[in-house]
């Protein structure tokens, strides 16, 4: 089987016109690095993006090339954190590891981060990691295609937190830090009741955490009234003075029975907590288990930059994942696309003897990990195991259904921001205007929506056509003056809809004590994911922590794992 190689992004390409096609005549270049150090910092509200005319000689009727210089926030300062150095810490582990006499070949079912970051961690280590990947694109829940028109909609609107340390280890480990686009520290919301306005919480780079967050609270006075937030803050007191082990105990209760209980205005609630909610887990405070929002909280406000977000400069499958490839096969790993699993075959003992393909190909390994979502391995799990408790209690664990909603318009929209924006709507989660928060994505042109449908329970069997119409009258109100739900205004050039039927487990009350450590009561079987055991539940952060904890898990259990294999090869060539 021979390994999938995909060429680097090469970021210079058409310039889109008015229409859907593309205008050849003319294209972006985008300048990185040190090209940046000429001009200064510059802050515009709705842009940081600034579109200069490279001064040359017209000849033979040849259209002025256009030079797009982004200027985006500095890095924040991550590297002295503890959870910054205590990721750095597991990392540096693997690189430190002595090295194996004979690597273990390691069958990795999955190719999103969990599977990539097990493979990375374990290659580190002097491990062998096959990571085979069911579809034709890399990513999982951070994939990304691109259409006819060169035009690239993707699974999901991802954000990259200043709280999530081993993420941001793993870009400085692969030196791509530039390739994170770093934005103001705010967090805005629309308001509903003002149409096509919106609120700020802005986080002063002046005051350490967690001043800097209650600062940029108290300082807000359109979302909340000064009675709500001595309440809100008041029903806090027990989180921040009961540290990490009163949190744990909070996933019992929904974000919506812990504000009642705690005597917090239900118009809090309705203000931030909704919006909040739909943003982490894509479901209501009703549903969503109270230790995820304080949780995130925690992060926010224990850590200066850890509400500050970042956009990846352009599609994640090359400019995320495909370094994390570079680095596996550099290493002497390997990485296979299109090669789905369609069972888990045992020995006589309930060991994995090896993974069958739908191809009809047999992988064998010395150790094998499952970092697929959690439905998909309930789909694959073995008659035998189904009654261990370890596996039984998965039946809890059920990803949430989330729609990514993608709509190229024939005009530039100016009520946005160069930001993630929290829409506050009853079908909407968060968007963004990526033709101008993302460097491969910007067009001066046009604007290009990302829009995290959700709840999406209701609405991932419905049509694209209705699930288009829906979230046009929902823009409508956001963009009073640009957009109409009938298309009177800004009209629709394309739109792409992605669904995803289960994404990200649903994190609901008591599902906590289900979660499953890495290392599986079954010799040589491992699990990664962000359903796993770590700290960061559903994020990108938790998938990525997954994967080393995992890769920890094997690299720990090494010799047993060798000395299982060389049985194996003894009792092979006895018979």
């Amino acid at each position: 089987m021979a390994s999938y190689c995909i060429s680097a992004v090469n970021l210079n390409f058409p310039i889109a016109s008015s229409s859907s096609k593309f205008n050849s005549n003319s294209s972006l270049s985008f300048s990185f690095g040190a090209s940046l150090s000429s001009f200064k910092h510059h802050h515009a509200a709705s842009s940081s993006c600034l579109l200069k005319k490279v001064q040359k000689k017209q000849q033979h009727h040849h259209h002025h090339p256009l030079r797009v210089v982004c200027i985006d926030y500095p890095r924040p300062e991550l590297e002295n954190t503890a959870n910054f150095l205590e990721a750095a810490y597991l990392s540096s582990t693997f690189r430190a590891s002595p090295r194996p006499a004979k690597p273990l070949k390691v069958v990795i079912a999955g190719a999103g981060l969990a599977g990539l970051s097990t493979a990375k961690y374990l290659a580190d280590a002097g491990h062998k990691p096959i990571l085979l990947e069911a579809r034709d694109v890399l990513g999982g829940k951070v994939a990304a295609w691109k259409d006819e028109d060169g035009d690239w909609y993707e699974t999901g609107l991802h954000i990259f937190f200043g709280a999530y340390p081993n993420i941001q280890n793993l870009f400085g480990e692969l030196g791509i830090n530039d390739r994170l686009q770093w934005k103001e520290h705010s967090m805005i919301f629309a308001m509903p009741n003002k149409p096509g306005e919106f609120s700020r919480f802005d986080f002063p780079d002046v005051l350490p955490a967690p001043l800097n967050g209650i600062w940029a609270i108290l300082r807000n006075n359109e979302m909340l009234t000064w009675p709500e937030k001595v309440k809100f803050a008041i029903g806090l007191l027990p989180a921040m003075l009961g540290g990490q082990p009163y949190v744990e105990a909070q996933d019992g209760l929904s974000v919506q029975e812990w504000m009642k209980k705690q005597g917090i205005p239900e118009r809090v609630t309705d203000e931030v907590f909704i919006a909040m909610s739909k943003a982490l887990n894509f479901i209501n405070p009703d549903e969503l288990s109270m230790q995820c929002i304080l949780i995130a909280l925690n992060r926010f406000l224990q850590e200066k930059h850890g509400s500050k977000m970042a956009f990846l400069d352009g599609n994640p499958p090359e400019r995320l994942c495909m370094p994390v490839v570079d680095h596996i096969q550099s290493l002497g790993g390997e990485v296979h696309l299109n090669s789905r699993i369609q069972k888990i075959e045992l020995n006589d003992d309930g060991t994995v003897k090896n993974f069958l393909l739908t191809n009809g190909k047999v992988i064998e390994g010395d150790t094998y990990v499952f970092a697929t979502p959690v439905d998909i391995l309930k789909l694959l799990l073995p008659n035998n195991w189904k009654d261990i408790p370890y596996f039984q209690r998965l039946e809890k664990l059920v990803g949430v259904p989330v729609i990514n909603v993608h709509i190229w318009f024939d005009r530039k929209l100016k009520n946005t921001y160069d930001h993630l924006l929290f829409s506050r709507s009853p079908l909407l989660s968060v968007y963004a205007d990526m033709s101008v928060t993302c460097k491969e994505y910007y067009n001066p042109n046009q604007s290009m929506l990302e829009l995290v449908f959700a709840p999406a329970e209701e609405w991932v069997s419905r049509s694209d056509e209705d699930i288009i119409n829906a979230t046009m009258s929902e823009l409508a109100k956001l963009f009073p003056d640009e957009i109409s739900a009938d298309q009177s205004k800004a009209k629709i050039v394309k739109y792409h809809i992605v669904k995803t039927p289960r994404s990200v487990y649903k994190t609901v009350p008591n599902c906590e004590p289900c979660r499953p450590m890495q290392r599986s009561p079954i010799e040589g079987f491992y699990l990664a994911g962000d359903y796993t055991k770590q700290k960061y539940l559903a994020s990108m952060e938790g998938a990525v922590l997954s994967g080393k904890l995992c890769a920890q898990a094997i690299v720990q259990d090494s010799e047993l794992l060798a000395a299982r294999g060389q049985k194996k090869v003894a009792e092979a060539s006895v018979i």
